[in-house]
């Protein structure tokens, strides 16, 4: 008992030689850890992480014990290590790079324009529902991607550039059997057809479903990389899918397409219509699961 008191009265010591310095190195530390554990929740990291910990067990166990050799081995391993470890997540390191870059410029560049009215917003939301409703009980494949905070002109350039307004009976032509523009994404800036035909990353993960198709792995690599919506329809058995952060939902009706479009594109602030707009749902879990 009066080691745990001692350890107390330490503890607050130490609290009191806190500055506000020391406050944001462990918030910032906090963050970088926070982020790190959503890599390895998303990837196949998870798996080198517990490999690392047992290493550390081991580490420690060999110095316990005085076990010298064991522990020069491990220590070389470690210091190799390091390097490996760059190379193993170049994939996931280049890819927060890019998250952080273009969620810069997209910040500034909001300085330099106009706010998306929520008008053009909610009419591609109304004409994107109705030409999925369509599409899935006809069984025609239709990929669209909507920018959100993540700048997508890379993605945009990869296709055929569009400045249009988006109507049902538009995306319903370019995604017909054999249209030109049909093969690729429709990418959505402000409320506007950016671009068609778009070439989406696929997605590197090893644990999709195996019943899912090219459509859906591009838009889970698109998600993997930004933070953009994507939504889906399969050309194998028209079920409407929505992609956001990484996750997947599948086999949603044209109004729940609807209702989740809404939560993730419009603001959270009153609404036109003087309705304050209540926050997102927590997005579900799991990926390449059913509904």
């Amino acid at each position: 008992m009066t080691s745990f008191l001692q350890y107390c009265v330490n503890t607050l010591g130490y609290l009191r030689l806190m500055t506000v310095s020391d406050l944001i190195d462990i918030a910032i530390l906090s963050f970088l850890f926070y982020k790190c554990i959503g890599i390895f929740q998303r990837t196949n990291a998870a798996k080198v992480a517990k490999a690392l910990l047992l290493i550390i067990v081991a580490m420690w166990i060999s110095y316990q014990f005085n076990l010298n050799a064991i522990s020069f081995i491990l220590n070389k391993a470690v210091e190799l290590g390091l390097l490996a470890l760059v190379v193993i997540f170049q994939p996931e390191i280049r890819r927060f790079l890019e998250r952080i870059g273009s969620n810069n410029v997209s910040r500034i560049s909001r300085f330099f324009r106009n706010e998306t009215p929520v008008s053009d917003v909610e009419e591609a939301i109304q004409e994107t529902v109705e030409a999925y409703g369509e599409m899935s009980k006809n069984r025609v494949g239709a990929l669209m991607v909507f920018e959100r905070e993540t700048n997508l002109s890379n993605i945009i350039s990869s296709g055929t550039p569009f400045q249009s307004t988006v109507t049902s009976e538009l995306l319903k032509n370019i995604f017909y059997p054999n249209a030109p523009l049909h093969d690729g994404a429709v990418v959505v800036r402000q409320g506007k057809i950016a671009a068609a035909a778009c070439m989406l990353p696929m997605s590197e993960s090893m644990n999709l479903s195996k019943d899912l198709g090219m459509r859906h792995r591009a838009g889970l690599g698109m998600s993997e990389r930004s933070d953009a919506v994507v939504a889906i329809v399969s050309e194998e058995t028209g079920a409407i899918s929505v992609v956001v952060n990484g996750n997947l939902r599948r086999h949603l009706s044209p109004e729940t397409l609807g209702r989740i479009l809404r939560n993730e594109l419009l603001p959270r602030e009153e609404s036109a219509s003087g309705k304050r707009r209540r926050p997102s749902l927590p997005f579900w879990k799991g990926r390449g699961g059913e509904s």
